[in-house]
């Protein structure tokens, strides 16, 4: 793991709860005496997390684990219920003033879906070089220039500009978002399962690039995925969640070769290995249970083939098991 004094993002005890609404019937219910609680969805948990320079962190767990909800927080989208988030040692906060706008700018998502995030009315020439023209980073008279050595930054040909999202492919969609986020000159780059719609051989293409680009212009990324093989392809570290909980986190060689937590190995055995002659390999048992109502104690602990008793009233704390890696679990103590 990269290591310096000042981390280019850090979160601290960071959480976020979503309420729902009650139900109709739920509502009737109310007016008639019973209580008519509203859910409330715990989607984050109380996460640390730092990003240094140059540094990627991946960022790994199942379907609604909360890890896309943490990257929308750590890219102002979403704004967290409690916690604090900083940017080059400084609160979020104090960056909201308008001479401030270029390091608002510095961080940016890429989301999951090429399909669904960009806008299908607009060509390519709007959709990389809107932003940069509205924050004035380049004249409207410089825009196309400017669009073409992006698109071309991206393995693009700068043709295709007066294109719509439609006539391309998925690499293609795929490169174009990578274009419009780096369009504004970030440092920090969200990725959401930014190749997880993609066909493998795609998703090899698009890392590689992920990669030179980092290389280039000195990038540092979350990269978020379930795909602990794509995780261990392209990160420095790896922060593993489990219902809104960071579980365990280590640098990228440490986590593969130790991993310390029973989700971390459950997930680690189920990474496809073609060396691995006639294995076997053994699903994690049940399923991931509701954000709005997690078990006591260890969120992991109705899944978890080694839990005890302790494990189902206490939350483990989160603590250093060797230098650089940490992991949440009572067997530690034991």
């Amino acid at each position: 793991m990269i290591t310096s004094s000042l981390p280019l993002v850090e979160l601290r005890s960071v959480s976020k709860r979503f309420s729902r609404p009650a139900g109709v019937a739920a509502r009737i219910a109310h007016r008639l005496g019973a209580s008519a609680p509203q859910g409330t969805v715990h989607a984050v948990e109380a996460v640390d997390l730092r990003v240094d320079q140059s540094e990627v962190v991946g960022l790994v767990g199942e379907s609604g684990c909360g890890k896309s909800t943490l990257g929308r927080m750590v890219a102002r989208i979403l704004e967290p219920t409690s916690g604090e988030r900083l940017w080059k040692g400084r609160p979020y906060e104090e960056y909201e003033h308008e001479a401030a706008r270029s390091e608002r700018l510095a961080i940016q998502m890429i989301f999951q879906d090429p399909y669904a995030s960009l806008n299908p009315r607009m060509r390519v020439a709007d959709i990389v070089g809107e932003a940069p023209v509205v924050h004035g980073l380049v004249s409207r008279a410089q825009r196309d220039e400017y669009v073409a050595d992006t698109l071309g930054r991206v393995g693009l040909d700068p043709s295709i500009m007066r294109r719509f999202p439609h006539q391309f492919s998925g690499g293609q969609r795929s490169r174009i978002g990578i274009a419009r986020a780096l369009a504004v000159r970030p440092r920090f780059l969200v990725c959401d399962e930014a190749v997880a719609a993609l066909d493998v051989s795609i998703q090899a293409q698009v890392l590689n690039l992920f990669i030179r680009l980092r290389e280039e212009l000195g990038l540092a990324y979350l990269f978020i995925s379930h795909d602990l093989g794509v995780i261990r392809h392209v990160s420095d570290a790896v922060v593993v969640m489990y219902l809104g909980r960071v579980v365990e986190s280590a640098p990228v060689a440490e986590l593969y070769a130790h991993p310390n937590h029973p989700y971390t190995k459950a997930l680690i055995l189920e990474v496809p290995d073609v060396a691995a002659r006639r294995r076997r390999y053994t699903p994690i048992r049940g399923e991931i249970p509701s954000p709005l109502a997690p078990p006591t104690g260890c969120h992991f602990h109705p899944r978890c083939p080694r839990a005890f008793e302790r494990c189902r009233q206490e939350a483990p704390a989160l603590r250093e098991v060797a230098p650089g890696h940490a992991s949440a679990c009572h067997l530690n103590d034991s």
